[in-house]
């Protein structure tokens, strides 16, 4: 390809929007569990909530502003795309959960009321008990006017309610309507409510929504309803802290918790079915446009189908895997002496996150350690890493430094309760940097060994240091002992406490020094290997794929006919199926867990070079993150790592190719091919190779 060839790119938000659609697409799968289906809805479901708070909020004040943002030209026209996807892919829930989720409920045992109010008089007076007894102390309903003032609260349901008075005598349609709104308390009350056996070898459930339907009326005992239809509003969940460091930073998180329930509207929920009168009123009265309503279904806020009672199924439950503990990492009785002896990786959440708390444990007693150094971007409560890290500070008078990140979004807050937790416990604790965020995840450790000499022992890994997130993520992470690569390691770890002590990085690639040069010169050798009439090779497994110079370099590649392998979970903006990526295939793939490593491989064989690392190539990560990509120079990693990998390419169950409209399609398979799984095929592996239960 010339240089003067036009490369195209799907839209960032659109193709992540292609995403959460496949992941709806499994609460449709009938090789799953309905219990497991019903929590591919709720993940959809939050996955939208946080695109609306994060994502759309930016599109809603660019256009506004008439500002462009990034990669688009016109942010109104994105934002009404957006919406209509959004309108139609609500069409596909409400098909899934009244057509699909009902019926297999019911053959389980379970029914689940949806629209329609249960006729047995038992259960409609023990709706109504609720009601009366508990529900309606937490209810403030709003009769509206032209001079109310309400704010309506970030994500959640409300009723918007059609009524005339009793008294008027007009009060049929098209008389004077009056409308109000009552505040959903979903978060005081259970979402969905057992009803009472009634001895029909059911158990019957319903929403929380539609216990408040049935008794609304006595709300408005001066009124009779016309209608009743569910709407919410989604605010910017953005706090402004990039820019930040320091005690601003700490002051700003402190004092802007509760702004993230309080920021700039950035969508409205309306019903679809909502009377067109009601609608013109509520866009009136909150300043939005038809066109900007996101279209739903008789239910909103369906994240909250996680607290659905799955436990009332008769269905067999998924096998519990147990994690597996490699035999490799018990050759010796001190961690530090394995990983000495040769380069040890893991695979979450295949294998147990438990030897990371092993390494920060051990290091938190053994009188030969003398510091620690950790970066951390996300962690769960009560962690047990957190709890190492100010034991060896507090009880070990080891030196720990932590460098913690509170611009981790929806983390703010609790990154920083554990940062003062840390410096309660005598950790050095760093702070954020000005304008980055940073992604990496790292851990060091410095020992005096036998002979008195100190020696480094590194983790390094693609996900977070993160118990909980371990056990439905899967990641891979390194320990070693390599000299080059702990040395450069404390290289950066010294670079996050003084900005002035720039690292010279060989082994590792750090985002805003070396990583997108290195990257270049990879893709180019990879091209170089077709020009000597060899075989050039790409294969990269990231979460998400936007910035559109990394895409070139592929395009290029592609055209100088490198074979290009992508799997890329979410955001892929990268154009399959053109004369300038004929040779790249993208795929994704949506399991029971959330693939979320990454990895980057050039060429095959012995000559392969590999990286583990934290960075997508999304802008955020290139431009706007301190992100480390280190490589993997031990042989039986790496072959462990492109079996692994190989898989992935081979599934033809959960695995996606996407064409050149977004769509993806199953991997097109014969009656007498074998089926391959890679999540199963990937724990059966490990389970047989090389590990015990």
């Amino acid at each position: 390809m010339t240089k003067e060839t036009k490369y195209t790119y799907f839209n960032r938000d659109v193709s992540w929007l292609a995403f959460n659609f496949r992941v709806l697409e499994e609460a449709r799968s009938m090789d799953i569990a309905v219990s497991e289906r019903i929590r591919f809805l709720s993940i959809y479901s939050s996955n939208l909530i946080e695109f609306y708070g994060v994502r759309v909020s930016e599109y809603r004040q660019a256009a506004t502003n008439k500002q462009q943002i990034e990669d688009v030209l016109d942010p109104q026209d994105t934002l009404a795309q957006i919406n209509h996807i959004v309108s139609e892919q609500m069409r596909e829930v409400d098909d899934i959960l009244y057509k699909q989720i009902c019926p297999a409920l019911e053959k389980q045992g379970v029914r689940l009321h949806l629209g329609e109010m249960p006729q047995d008089e038992r259960h409609r007076q023990f709706m109504k008990s609720y009601f009366e007894n508990a529900i309606i102390a937490y209810l403030q309903p709003l009769v509206l006017s032209r001079a109310t003032r309400i704010f309506l609260r970030n994500d959640r349901p409300y009723f918007a309610i059609k009524m005339y008075p009793k008294n008027d005598r007009r009060n049929s349609v098209g008389h004077h309507p009056h409308y109000a709104l009552v505040k959903l308390p979903i978060h005081n009350f259970p979402r969905f409510v057992q009803l009472p056996d009634i001895g029909d070898g059911l158990h019957h459930i319903v929403f929380l929504d539609d216990i408040i339907r049935l008794s609304i009326h006595t709300l408005f005992p001066g009124y009779n309803i016309d209608g009743v239809w569910c709407m919410k509003v989604a605010r910017d969940a953005d706090l402004g802290l990039l820019d930040l460091a320091g005690r601003d930073l700490v002051d700003r998180v402190k004092h802007s918790q509760a702004s993230r329930n309080t920021g700039a509207e950035s969508s409205f929920y309306v019903d679809s079915a909502i009377a067109p009168d009601l609608l013109r009123y509520l866009e009136g009265m909150f300043n939005f446009s038809s066109q900007e309503a996101v279209r739903v279904g008789h239910y909103l806020s369906l994240n909250q189908l996680d607290q659905f009672p799955s436990n009332l199924l008769k269905e067999e439950k998924h096998e519990e895997r147990i994690f597996l503990r490699p035999k490799r990492m018990h050759t010796h009785s001190s961690i530090f002496d394995v990983i000495k002896e040769r380069d040890q990786i893991l695979h979450y959440p295949y294998q147990s996150f438990d030897y990371v708390i092993r390494f920060l444990s051990e290091a938190s007693i053994d009188p030969n350690v003398k510091e620690i150094k950790m970066s951390l971007y996300r962690v769960c409560h009560n962690s047990a890493v957190v709890n190492s890290l100010m034991a060896a500070a507090a009880h070990n008078q080891k030196r720990v430094t932590v460098f913690v990140e509170l611009k981790a979004r929806f983390d703010e807050y609790n990154n920083l309760e554990v940062a003062e937790q840390l410096k309660k416990s005598g950790v050095h604790v760093i702070y954020s940097l000005p304008r980055l965020k940073v992604h990496a995840k790292m851990a060091l450790v410095v020992r005096e060994e036998a002979d008195g000499r100190d020696m480094s022992y590194a983790y390094l890994s693609t996900g977070n240091f993160n118990e909980r997130t371990a056990e439905i993520y899967t990641d891979h992470a390194l320990f070693t002992a390599d000299k080059e690569i702990t040395q450069e390691v404390g290289e950066v770890f010294d670079y996050l406490e003084d900005q002035a002590r720039l690292p010279h990085l060989k082994a590792l690639l750090m985002s805003q020094l070396n990583m997108v040069d290195q990257l270049k010169r990879l893709i180019q050798g990879e091209i170089d290997k077709v020009g000597r009439g060899e075989e050039g090779y790409i294969l990269l497994k990231m979460n998400g794929m936007q910035n559109h110079a990394l895409i070139d370099l592929l395009y290029e590649a592609s055209g100088a006919g490198v074979k290009i392998d992508l799997i890329v979970r979410g955001i892929s903006c990268l154009v399959p199926e053109q004369p300038y990526s004929e040779n790249i295939s993208v795929r994704r793939i949506i399991d029971r867990y959330l693939e979320h490593g990454r990895v980057w491989v050039f060429g095959r064989g012995e000559e392969a070079k590999m990286y583990l690392t934290s960075s997508d190539w999304l802008n955020r990560n290139v431009e706007r993150r301190i992100e480390i990509a280190f490589p993997i120079k031990d042989k039986m990693i790496r072959d462990e790592i492109i079996r692994l990998l190989e898989f992935q390419l081979m599934d033809n169950v959960k695995a996606r190719i996407l064409d050149k409209t977004l769509k993806g399609h199953k991997p097109e398979r014969t009656p007498e091919e074998p089926i391959f799984r890679a999540q199963d095929m990937i724990f059966e592996e490990l389970t047989k190779t090389n590990d015990y239960r």
